[in-house]
């Protein structure tokens, strides 16, 4: 009789059957930590010879080679599944192939935080020596700390917003925030489209909830850039209703007088970045 796995990253996971449930939750037998992972995102059945695949009612769903599952599909050898923003490829064991592999323990890489198999003597990723402090994880667990794509995420913070579903955009929100904090910290630096991206769905949040907060965050994060607002976040802030963000004036005055020293000691004189600069100063002073 065939046997199923599931390949993640470094790991492989044996699908025994008769039903394997993959998602955010702890309670799924394949727990994936990404924030477009339903907590119960697919659900794959084994019935003798054959595997089946279906969605388990997740927000963003399931595909498979790029299509959208639809209803119940069945897997063929080499299949990959996309779920959120992972990737997971399907293969089929013949009786005669080599035994099960136990996915056991994973270490966590102290240079890169990539997940690598315990036994190995170095990072697969960038190299470095594995240490005896590193450190470890179960094998069904694995939360890839940079796999996660910023567009794909900001396209579901905004259909959240869309909805005005505000508890789910602050959620995910508040997780793109602690992934840019932790590539900030290391030194990494953020594509400004990306910033854009992520700070305009800030701004909405910001009028969705009626707090301040992420106004200041959104702001706080150009800074650590050293950007301008985009034409896009300026539009964002021209809609809000400056009567409900008392904050927001002080906000604006710190950033403006921010940017126009740095202008000063850099000499910098980008044409798009002045009229971006006058056009914020002028919504200041309604």
């Amino acid at each position: 009789m065939a046997r199923f796995r599931l390949r993640f990253l470094l790991q492989e996971f044996d699908l025994a059957g008769p039903e394997i449930v993959i998602g955010r939750s702890s309670e799924c037998h394949i727990t994936i930590e990404d924030p477009l992972i339903s907590r119960r995102h697919a659900r794959i059945e084994i019935r003798g010879d054959e595997a089946f695949v279906s969605d388990a009612g997740s927000r963003n769903g399931v595909r498979i080679n790029g299509r959208l599952v639809k209803g119940e599909q069945q897997l063929r050898d080499g299949d990959r599944l996309r779920l959120g923003t992972q990737e997971l490829l399907f293969t089929v064991v013949g009786k005669q192939d080599r035994p099960p592999r136990p996915t056991g323990y994973m270490r966590l890489c102290h240079a890169c935080g990539t997940p690598y198999p315990e036994g190995s003597a170095s990072c697969p990723s960038c190299g470095a020596p594995a240490l005896a402090d590193e450190d470890t994880m179960s094998g069904a667990v694995a939360e890839p700390k940079r796999s996660w794509t910023f567009h794909l995420l900001g396209e579901v913070i905004e259909r959240a917003l869309a909805s005005g579903r505000a508890v789910e955009a602050e959620r995910l929100m508040r997780r793109a925030a602690k992934e840019i904090d932790e590539r900030l910290a290391q030194g990494d630096k953020i594509e400004p489209g990306h910033v854009a991206m992520i700070t305009s769905a800030a701004v909405r949040l910001a009028r969705l909830v009626g707090s301040s907060d992420w106004l200041a965050w959104a702001l706080t994060l150009h800074r650590r850039q050293g950007l301008m607002l985009s034409d896009e976040v300026i539009e964002r802030l021209e809609e809000l209703d400056t009567a409900a963000f008392p904050d927001l004036a002080a906000l604006l005055d710190s950033f403006l007088g921010w940017y126009r020293a740095q202008q000063t000691q850099g000499g910098r004189r980008i044409t798009a970045e002045v009229a971006r600069l006058v056009r914020l100063e002028r919504y200041r002073r309604r």
